[in-house]
């Protein structure tokens, strides 16, 4: 028996609203992650940036939701994400002599010719650790879905149980 193609049911009014809505979740996603008035919502701001992909890959299907989200590129986001957040955690310890120092890094920081301050220098550093951890988070759960997702439509054809 082999098994049944599921036709995608299109809806012109939900693919243009979702057309129209799409980069402004993005936006609103960055915004939220580094955009407000401190550090911090990177995770926040990674689930809205995975829900604009969800709500992409529900309204277009599989198919198309991939050609915008590759595997290849989902591996790359979360790779980039832990690099990161995990990378700025270890340059804070290895150049502060095994203190992270958050708010008194040394001057070795590459930034240090445009800002002088330490202040502003953790405040760098946290925005890095905001955007490493938004888009590992973003990543997970896009992938997480297309995990599921591809689970589904395996036992609705299958026939497993």
């Amino acid at each position: 028996m082999t098994p049944v193609r599921k036709v995608h049911k299109r809806n012109v009014i939900i693919e243009v609203t979702t057309n129209l809505m799409f980069p402004l979740i993005l936006l609103f996603g960055l915004y939220v992650m580094i955009g407000t008035g401190g550090t911090g919502g990177g995770f926040q701001g990674g689930t809205i940036l995975a829900t604009a992909y969800i709500l992409y890959i529900t309204v277009f299907g599989h198919e198309k939701g991939r050609e915008k989200m590759p595997e290849s590129v989902n591996a790359l986001f979360k790779s980039l994400g832990l690099f990161l957040y995990n990378g700025a955690g270890w340059i804070c310890v290895l150049f502060s002599l095994a203190s992270v120092q958050w708010l008194n890094m040394p001057a070795f920081w590459p930034v240090t010719d445009f800002v002088g301050v330490a202040g502003a220098r953790s405040f760098l550093v946290g925005y890095m650790v905001s955007v490493g951890i938004g888009l590992t988070v973003m990543a997970s759960f896009v992938s997480q879905y297309f995990d599921l997702a591809w689970k589904e439509d395996d036992e609705m054809e299958g026939g497993e149980e």
